[in-house]
């Protein structure tokens, strides 16, 4: 499916020249929702999108628990571009991919541990329904700390920042994944 508006293949501006140069030469491609929503924008909005990525490694969460669930937020969404790129980052960075494989069935499944259980559980009522039951928090809090559940509650927030934008724009995956098995 095409995008609703067109990709700008050749941007006026040098800082998007930029962009588009190291995007490429970070993943083959320049992405699509660069091409798409942040070359119309003025550039201070590309570098809140940037920022939001800087803010994620300050994070006391672990890489591996930020990403799952930046994948379960991006999976209910059904931001195809956003689970493209997360998975992504999965193989680029090593993690238990079966893990993530398994998060459909994360509830069930013994490749997740009861805190990661709790943490999807509050990940999940919070994407679908836009609130969470005081029993979800409560089991999500008997793992974690104010801190890290702040944490949480900003992964989700600003995974829904990235996945409305895609979504909104009908920009589907980049197909990163199999750009990363080829190279």
């Amino acid at each position: 499916m095409e995008t609703f508006l067109a990709p700008v293949e050749h941007p006026k501006s040098l800082i998007m020249k930029l962009a588009y140069y190291f995007t490429r030469k970070q993943f083959g491609k320049v992405l699509a929702p660069l091409k798409v929503h942040s070359v119309r924008l003025p550039a201070a909005f590309g570098m809140f999108y940037g920022k939001v990525n800087k803010l994620d490694k300050k994070l006391t969460l672990s890489n591996e628990t930020a990403m799952l669930v930046r994948q379960q937020v991006a999976r209910l969404n059904i931001c195809l571009f956003c689970m493209d790129i997360a998975r992504y980052e999965v193989i680029r960075s090593s993690m238990d991919s079966a893990k993530f494989d398994a998060l459909p069935d994360y509830s069930t499944s013994a490749l997740f541990t009861p805190a990661e259980k709790a943490l999807l559980d509050y990940t999940t009522e919070l994407t679908r329904h836009k609130k969470v039951h005081p029993d979800t928090f409560s089991r999500m809090a008997m793992f974690y700390n104010e801190t890290q559940i702040c944490e949480v509650v900003w992964l989700i927030a600003s995974e829904h920042l990235y996945n409305m934008t895609n979504i909104g724009l009908n920009i589907h995956s980049d197909m990163l994944c199999d750009l990363r098995r080829r190279g």
